[in-house]
C-alpha cells in the first residue's frame, strides 16, 4: 500500500516546532521524574479506594516523557488509525510515485504541526492505540510549566494531575473489554468513511467552507471531526462522544472527590486551572476549536455533571454498573439526563440501591 503520511517527517516536524520547556537543571528534572512516578503509585491507591475499581490486567509502569517523546508515542498510535483510513479512502490504489512523494511529505508536515501544538498542552494521557493494554504517559515539562504559571504547590499539583490520568488507566485496566470496544468503534468510524456516497472533492470543498465558518463564529462547535464525517460516521461519532464524555467526566469526578482529602490546596488549583482552560488569545482559541480541544473541555464539565448525577442517585456501586458491558454505557442523549440512564439500567426508582 502507498505511504500517505511520512511519519518520520511528522516526528521531525513535531520536534522542530515544539516550544522549549521550562528551564530546569538536571537534578531538578531527575527529581520531577521520580516525584511523578511516586505520585502515580500514590494516586492509584486513592483512585482504587474511592471508585472501588481495581485493575484486572497487568499494565506497564508510567512513562514520564518530554514533548518529543509524547509526539513519538502518538505517532505510533496514529499509524494504527490513519493507515487503514487512507487505505479505505483510496481503495489501496497508489496515487503515483510523484504524488505519493509530495503528498506523504505534506501530510507528514501537517501531522507534525498538529502534534507540536498539542505536545505543549497535554499534561498526561493514557495512550491505547499502540499496544495492549495501553500506556500511561505524563509530560513532565508541561506539568512543571503549568504548576509554575499557576503558582501551585508542586506536590499538590502533580498529585492532582496523577489522579486524573490514573483514573483513565483504571478505566481501561479495571474494565478489560473497554480497550477492545473503543478500538472497535474507531474501526467502525474508519469503515464508515467510505459509505457516505459523497465524492471526496465535494467533502474537501465542504471542509474548506466549514473551516471558514469556524473562524467567523467564535462560539461555534466546529472541529476537524465535523469536516471529515460522512453521515454514517456521525452515528459512530455519537457513540464515541458519549464514551469519551463519560471517561473524561469520570476522571474529573474522581479527582474532585479524592482531592480535598489528600491535596490541601486543591480548591485553589481547580479554580486557577479552570481559568487557564478558558483563557487564550483568539488565534489559539480557533486552533483549539478546529482540533477538537474545546470539545474535550466541554466533555470535562458535561461528563462530570452526569457522573455526579448518577452517583447521587444510585451510589458509587450503582454507578460502576455503567462498566458492566457496552450496553450499559450511556447514550449521547442520556448524558444530560442521568435519570434516563438510571431508569434504563437500574429499572424503576423503587429498585435503586441506596446512594452512598
Amino acid at each position: 500500500m502507498a505511504q500517505f503520511v511520512d511519519w518520520d517527517l511528522a516526528a521531525a516536524t513535531a520536534g522542530a516546532l515544539s516550544k522549549s520547556g521550562p528551564r530546569v537543571s538536571y537534578a531538578e528534572a531527575t527529581d520531577v521524574v521520580g516525584d511523578l512516578r511516586r505520585l502515580t503509585d500514590e494516586a492509584a491507591g486513592h483512585v482504587a479506594d474511592y471508585t472501588g475499581l481495581r485493575a484486572q490486567v497487568s499494565h506497564p509502569p508510567v512513562r514520564v516523557v518530554d514533548r518529543r517523546d509524547w509526539a513519538a508515542a502518538n505517532i505510533a498510535g496514529l499509524r494504527e488509525v490513519i493507515t487503514p483510513l487512507v487505505s479505505r479512502l483510496s481503495g489501496d490504489k497508489s496515487p503515483g510515485a510523484l504524488t505519493e512523494a509530495i503528498g506523504s511529505r505534506l501530510t507528514g508536515v501537517q501531522a507534525g504541526t498538529v502534534l507540536a501544538y498539542l505536545s505543549g498542552r497535554v499534561l498526561g494521557q493514557y495512550e491505547v492505540f499502540s499496544a495492549e493494554p495501553g500506556q500511561l504517559l505524563l509530560v513532565a515539562p508541561n506539568i512543571v510549566e503549568v504548576e509554575r504559571k499557576l503558582g501551585a504547590d508542586p506536590r499538590d499539583f502533580r498529585l492532582w494531575v496523577c489522579l486524573h490520568e490514573v483514573t483513565h488507566r483504571t478505566q481501561f485496566t479495571a474494565v478489560p473489554w473497554m480497550r477492545a470496544y473503543f478500538l472497535s468503534e474507531v474501526q467502525a468510524f474508519v469503515d464508515a468513511s467510505s459509505s457516505g456516497g459523497e465524492h471526496l472533492t465535494e467533502r474537501l470543498r465542504r471542509g474548506v467552507a466549514t473551516l471558514s465558518e469556524a473562524v467567523r463564529d467564535p462560539e461555534g462547535r466546529t472541529s476537524v471531526l465535523d469536516i471529515v464525517q460522512t453521515p454514517a460516521q456521525r452515528a459512530v461519532l455519537d457513540r464515541l462522544t458519549a464514551l469519551m464524555t463519560l471517561l473524561e467526566g469520570h476522571a474529573e469526578f474522581v479527582m474532585d472527590g479524592v482531592g480535598p482529602q489528600v491535596i490541601p490546596s486543591v480548591e485553589r488549583i481547580r479554580a486557577s486551572f479552570n481559568r487557564r482552560r478558558e483563557a487564550g488569545n483568539p488565534l489559539e482559541k480557533a486552533i483549539r476549536r478546529l482540533l477538537g480541544v474545546d470539545v474535550k473541555m466541554r466533555q470535562y464539565a458535561e461528563g462530570r455533571k452526569f457522573v455526579h448525577g448518577v452517583v447521587e442517585r444510585v451510589g458509587m456501586d450503582g454507578f460502576n454498573s455503567i462498566f458492566n458491558s457496552p450496553l450499559t454505557l450511556p447514550r449521547l442523549s442520556e448524558l444530560g439526563d442521568p435519570d434516563a440512564w438510571v431508569a434504563r439500567v437500574h429499572g424503576p426508582a423503587g429498585t435503586f440501591p441506596a446512594a452512598g
